[in-house]
This record gives C-alpha cells, sequence and structure tokens, in this order.
C-alpha cells in the first residue's frame, strides 16, 4: 500500500474497520473512497432554486425521451392537459415511436419523431421549441439528459432515481444553479392521495411535533425483472439490482421529506445502512440459466440482499427508516408512516390515523379526510383517478408540474429534493459495504435549507390549468 493511500485511509477514517467486511458489499474500494469524499464535499450557492419561480409559459412545449415502460404513461397524461403541446417523442426504437405516435391520432399533436440512434435525444433537445424535457428512459441516462437538457435551456423533468451516483447529483445541482432550468424528479408518490393527506395534516399542526417517519419500496418483482420483452431494454432494471443499497429510494422518502420540511428547515445529517443476504436472485438466475442460455451471464453475478434497511437522523433531530425489498414474497408496501408528539399515520397495510394507544375508528378518518384533503385532489383529483396512472397520482404529479410551469410558480420539488433523494443509493452502497458504518449526507443546499421555506400545498397564485379528458 502506498504511502499516499494509507494517509488517506487514515485521513477518512477507513482504516480499521474493515472496508470490504464479508459476503457481498457491491462497491470496490476506490468506488467507496471516491463516495465518501463526495459526500463530504463542500458546495459554494451559486444561485438558490429552491422557491425559484422561472418565467410564466402560457404554452409548454414538451419533448418526450423514452417510450418504453412509463414514457406512453407520460405522453397519454400530458395530452390531456391544457396549455400542452408535445412537440418531440424519441426512443431508440422505431417501433416504440411509432406505436406512441398513434396514441395521439385524432389529437391536436403532432410531434416530430427521433430514433434509432443511442444519441438521438441531442438532436431533439437541441430543437428551438422546447420548453420542457421529459425523461423516461433507463436510469444511467437520467442526469447525462437532464444535464444536457438544461444546458440546452430547456427545464428539465426526469423519472426517479433522477442521479445514481454522488458526482451526478452535484452535476444537477450545478447546472441548475447556474442555467436558472428548473430540474425535477419526478417522484409520484408525493402525489398520491393519502401521502397529499397527511402533508395537510401535518401543516395543520395534527401530528404535533414530527418525530419519525417510514417510507418503502416493498414490491415483488423477482420475475418481472428476469422477463425479456418486457419494456426494459437490454434488461436493464435487473442489471441495477447488482448494487448492494437501497437502490430505488424515492417513492417512500420523498413524501416524508416533505412533511418534514427537508431541504426547507431542517436537513438530513448521516444515515446508516444495512442490507440482508441475497435469498432470491442469484438463485433464480440460475435456475432460468439451466434452461436458458439468456441467463448465463446473470447466473455468475452477486445481486444485492432482498431488504435494505437504511436510517437517517436530521439535522433537528428526526428520524426516517427508508426499506426496500423487490425480491421477497410480500405485499407491494411504500410504508408511509408518520409519527408526531400528537399523533400519527400510516398507509400500508391499511390506512390508520390514531392520537393515542388505538386506531381512530373509520367514521373519524373519513371525517379527517374531508377536512384535510387538499385543493389539488379537489380540483383534478376525479379526473386524475379516470385518466389514470398509479390511481391518479401520476396525473397529479403532470398536471402540477405544467399548472406551475404555466403561472411561474415555483416547482413542489426542486433539483435539491432530487440530488438528496438520489443520493440514498451511493450512499446506503457505502454503509453496506463498511458494515452499516454511519456516512455523512451532503447539503446540496449549501445551508440554504435553514431560510428556504416549506412546500406550499395550496393552489394558490396557480390551479388555472384546464383538463381536457
Amino acid at each position: 500500500m502506498s504511502n499516499k493511500r494509507r494517509e488517506f485511509l487514515k485521513l477518512s477514517g477507513l482504516a480499521g474497520i474493515g472496508m470490504m467486511g464479508t459476503g457481498f458489499t457491491g462497491l470496490s474500494q476506490e468506488e467507496q473512497e471516491n463516495v465518501l469524499v463526495q459526500s463530504r464535499r463542500q458546495h459554494a450557492q451559486r444561485f438558490n432554486m429552491s422557491g425559484y419561480a422561472a418565467p410564466k409559459l402560457d404554452r409548454v412545449r414538451v419533448g418526450v425521451i423514452g417510450l418504453g415502460m412509463r414514457g406512453p404513461g407520460a405522453v397519454n397524461r400530458l395530452s390531456k392537459i391544457e396549455g400542452v403541446e408535445i412537440t418531440a417523442l424519441c426512443d431508440l426504437r422505431p417501433e416504440m415511436v411509432d406505436k406512441v405516435m398513434k396514441t395521439l391520432d385524432g389529437t391536436t399533436h403532432k410531434p416530430a419523431t427521433y430514433s434509432g440512434s443511442t444519441y438521438a435525444w441531442k438532436e431533439m433537445v437541441d430543437r428551438d421549441d422546447l420548453d420542457l424535457v421529459y425523461i423516461a428512459t433507463p436510469w444511467q441516462w437520467h442526469t447525462p439528459m437532464a444535464v444536457y437538457a438544461m444546458e440546452a435551456g430547456k427545464h428539465a423533468a426526469s423519472e426517479v432515481p433522477i442521479a445514481i451516483s454522488l458526482e451526478e447529483c452535484w452535476q444537477l445541482v450545478e447546472t441548475s444553479e447556474r442555467t436558472k432550468k428548473h430540474c425535477m424528479q419526478l417522484e409520484n408518490c408525493c402525489y398520491d392521495f393519502f401521502e397529499l393527506m397527511t402533508l395537510n395534516m401535518a401543516r395543520d399542526g395534527f401530528f404535533g411535533d414530527i418525530i419519525h417517519g417510514e417510507g418503502a419500496y416493498i414490491h415483488d418483482l423477482l420475475e418481472l425483472n428476469f422477463k425479456k420483452d418486457t419494456g426494459y431494454q437490454d434488461m436493464w432494471r435487473l442489471k441495477e439490482n447488482y448494487r448492494n443499497g437501497n437502490i430505488y429510494p424515492t417513492h417512500g422518502l420523498g413524501p416524508v421529506c416533505q412533511i418534514m420540511n427537508i431541504n426547507r428547515g431542517d436537513q438530513m445529517d448521516y444515515l446508516t445502512s444495512l442490507s440482508s443476504q441475497d435469498f432470491h436472485m442469484k438463485a433464480r438466475a440460475e435456475e432460468l440459466a439451466a434452461e436458458d442460455d439468456f441467463y448465463a451471464s446473470f447466473a455468475t453475478k452477486q445481486f444485492r440482499g432482498n431488504m435494505n434497511t437504511t436510517l437517517v437522523k436530521t439535522k433537528k433531530g428526526k428520524s426516517i427508516m427508508i426499506q426496500h425489498d423487490v425480491s421477497s414474497p410480500r405485499p407491494y408496501s411504500r410504508i408511509h408512516l408518520i409519527s408526531g408528539t400528537k399523533g400519527m399515520a400510516r398507509k400500508w397495510p391499511v390506512p390508520g390515523v390514531a392520537t393515542g394507544h388505538g386506531w381512530m375508528k373509520d367514521e373519524e378518518v373519513k371525517e379527517l379526510e374531508e377536512k384535510y384533503t387538499p385543493e389539488i385532489v379537489k380540483k383534478v383529483g376525479e379526473m386524475a383517478k379516470k385518466i389514470g396512472g398509479h390511481g391518479g397520482m401520476d396525473f397529479m404529479m403532470d398536471w402540477r408540474l405544467i399548472d406551475c410551469l404555466r403561472n411561474g410558480l415555483p416547482l413542489d420539488q426542486d433539483v435539491y429534493d432530487a440530488a438528496l433523494w438520489s443520493s440514498i443509493t451511493p450512499l446506503s452502497e457505502w454503509s453496506v459495504a463498511n458494515r452499516s458504518n454511519s456516512i455523512d449526507i451532503p447539503d446540496f443546499t449549501a445551508g440554504s435549507w435553514q431560510t428556504n421555506q416549506p412546500v406550499e400545498l395550496t393552489l394558490k397564485g396557480g390551479g388555472t390549468t384546464g383538463v381536457n379528458a
């Protein structure tokens, strides 16, 4: 070992803690060192994007990249929102573009199309008649495409996670601040009906001071991840499971962060993360490889553990638990638990609210729903259910994004949220690889979290966008 390397380990605190531990860690030693360095990076904020209201856009001209699993639904939803012009569509596969184009027959949308080349999306983004680039591609492309879009003078909105490394998180923050273009992570679960209701309850003080929150992505995707021709081109979603940590944290985390005012009055401080062993994925790969040579390469790989549990401590003493399990035979759950000094709520396995030892009765919860249903649900909730997208929350997310852009309002989720929520993946990988040692969480706001204002739940200044259902 070189003297330079020994000095690095001494200063970083890695020496003597058994960096590689035992079993599968998923990160090389060099990658672990890089995560640690990036986690301690300091940032001089160039411009505060929290609360930033970009100039109004009466008409929002949208280009959509990625028409596999999520893109077609986004095109359908956007086509029904007043003031949207779907200007361009792009996918690597021409047949996917053609398929989505047919769904727009009979509408006013006549987008240009781009396909057949790995970088056809750049040609699309370079157009002068785009305001928003909507990204629904494999995860590895989210940051490169969002950065390119902002550099080209467009707002960027990306499916989750928007970044897969800390370097990408920092790149997004720096680009958004420099270009003053919105960079929104499309965390649709922030617009779930129950999550929105609990946000409203928290704002009204129902829970008292928030103490603890829990979120998760528990979803049995074992067979789907191994299926051919599912829309996950080149099996990219399965390959993401080589990473041993919480690789998909934002669904459960986003709503909890908004309720806790993370980045807007409080900030994450550090985390620790633990993964179980893999009890399913490698075994399934080996079973399939015995019958089909297509799976032979997967049978040689190590996969993430079934359950990852990550714990976060905030600067103001709150705690957050985030879990991820997509390979165990369990019912779907995002948990969504909020606990405060006066009461608590939890969505799964069944929605419930409590202010003491027992759960409130159904009729009492019904009264709370009537009292705390937010304006956005009252305005577009029923239409959202009809149009669809995870029960309507996808549509409310898209409608809210467009309404904010058309009315010159700050977005509910800014680039700091995008970076912070996505950073959990590389940080949790580091902790898993280091026997669950804690690691600092970067402050992407450069201290402005202390004065940034909480997300405005009302439709004040907006709510003017119609729906063509």
